[in-house]
C-alpha cells in the first residue's frame, strides 16, 4: 500500500507519532490506575527528564513530595522505596511525552526544509503539533488540581486531560489515512458515512464519561451488571440537587451515563452493519464495519468484566486501551467512507 506512495516517509512519521500516543495512553492508564500521578510535584521542561541519580537526590526529591497533600492525607506512611516505585511511573509517562514531543517536532521541520510537506498538508501538521503541544499544558494543568488541597485531580482536567490525548491521536491517523489513500475512488454511501461521523461523537463523549468515573473513583462501586445493585437505577444516581449536577460529578450518575452510552455505542454499531447490507461497499469499507463490531463487542465485554471485578489495573488498562483501539477503527471507518 505504501510501497510507491510519494508521502511513505510522511505517513511512516505519522504512524509512528500514533503508535507513541498509543502508549502515552497506556502508561497514562497505569499512572492512573496506581495513584502515581502526584508523585511529581514540580514541572521542568528540560531539567525534568533527568531522574534522581544517586541517594541524595532521592531523598531532596521525597522531601519535596512530603510537602503536598497527596502524602500527608494519604502517604503519609510511605518509605523512600514505596516513593520510587510510583515516582517511576509518572517519570516514564512524562518522558514518553517529551519523545512524542521530538518525534513529532524534529521530522516536520526536516520535511518542511526537503518539501516534503507542502500545501493544506502543513497546516495540518502545525495543528498536530499545536494538539501534542497542548496536551503537555493540560497534563500539568490536571497534576496542578491535586497539588493543593484535596490529595485527587479534577475529574474534569483529567477527561480534558485524556480526550485531548485520544483526539490528538485520532487526528494524526485520519491525516495519514488521508495520504494513504488519497487516490483510491470509494463508492459513495452517505447514510453510513453520517451514521459513523455520529458513532465517533458518541464515542467522544462516552470516553469522556469514561475519564469522569475514573477520576470520581466511581468504578469501585455498585460492582454489578446489568443492574446497580439489585435495581436498575440505584437511588444514588438521582440523589444530588439539583438533578443534572449528578450527571457530572455524581459517583453514582456518572457510572450510570457510562454504562447507558455503552449501550448505546454497540447498538449503533450493530445498526450500522445491518444498514450495509443494502449498499455496494469496496473491500475497505467492509473490513471497517467488520473492525467495529468486533472492537465494539470486545470493549463492551471488557467493560462490564472491568465493573464486575472492581477495576484491578490490568483490567482498567485493557478497558482503556479497548477505547483507544475503538476510536482508531471508527477513525478508519471514517477515511474509510470519505467522499473520494
Amino acid at each position: 500500500m505504501l510501497k510507491n506512495n510519494p508521502h511513505k516517509p510522511v505517513i511512516i512519521w505519522l504512524l509512528t507519532g500514533c503508535v507513541l500516543i498509543f502508549l502515552m495512553v497506556v502508561i497514562g492508564g497505569i499512572t492512573r490506575l496506581t495513584n502515581s500521578g502526584l508523585s511529581m510535584v514540580d514541572w521542568k521542561l528540560i531539567m525534568g527528564a533527568i531522574p534522581p541519580l544517586n541517594e541524595q537526590d532521592w531523598i531532596a526529591t521525597f522531601n519535596k513530595y512530603k510537602q503536598f497533600p497527596e502524602y500527608k492525607e494519604v502517604n503519609f506512611h510511605f518509605t523512600l522505596e514505596e516513593f520510587k516505585a510510583i515516582f517511576f511511573w509518572e517519570y516514564l509517562h512524562r518522558l514518553i511525552g517529551r519523545l512524542i514531543g521530538l518525534v513529532f517536532i524534529i521530522p516536520f521541520f526536516y520535511f518542511l526544509i526537503k518539501n516534503k510537506i507542502q500545501g493544506k498538508l502543513i497546516g495540518k501538521c502545525v495543528i498536530i503539533l499545536c494538539m501534542g503541544g497542548f496536551q503537555g499544558f493540560l497534563g500539568w494543568w490536571m497534576v496542578k488540581s491535586g497539588l493543593v488541597n484535596n490529595p485527587d485531580v479534577s475529574h474534569y482536567r483529567l477527561a480534558t486531560h485524556l480526550i485531548a490525548a485520544f483526539l490528538t491521536f485520532a487526528y494524526t491517523f485520519w491525516v495519514a489515512l488521508e495520504l494513504i489513500t488519497k487516490n483510491e475512488i470509494k463508492p459513495s454511501v452517505p447514510f453510513i458515512r453520517k451514521g459513523v461521523l455520529i458513532l465517533f461523537i458518541i464515542t467522544v463523549i462516552q470516553i469522556i464519561y469514561g475519564a469522569f468515573v475514573a477520576g470520581l473513583n466511581a468504578g469501585f462501586v455498585m460492582n454489578t451488571y446489568p443492574k446497580m445493585g439489585d435495581v436498575w437505577i440505584a437511588e444514588s444516581v438521582t440523589a444530588m440537587q439539583p438533578l443534572w449536577v449528578n450527571f457530572v460529578d455524581g459517583i453514582g450518575g456518572v457510572q450510570f451515563v457510562h454504562r447507558v452510552l455503552a449501550h448505546i455505542v454497540v447498538g449503533v454499531v450493530i445498526f450500522l452493519l445491518m444498514k450495509s447490507t443494502k449498499f455496494e461497499l469496496n473491500t475497505a469499507q467492509k473490513k471497517s464495519l467488520i473492525a467495529l463490531i468486533v472492537i465494539v463487542f470486545c470493549q463492551f465485554m471488557l467493560g462490564i468484566f472491568t465493573l464486575l471485578y472492581a477495576v484491578p489495573v490490568w483490567l482498567g488498562v485493557t478497558h482503556q486501551v479497548g477505547a483507544f483501539f475503538l476510536l482508531g477503527a471508527i477513525v478508519y471507518a471514517m477515511s474509510s467512507f470519505k467522499k473520494s
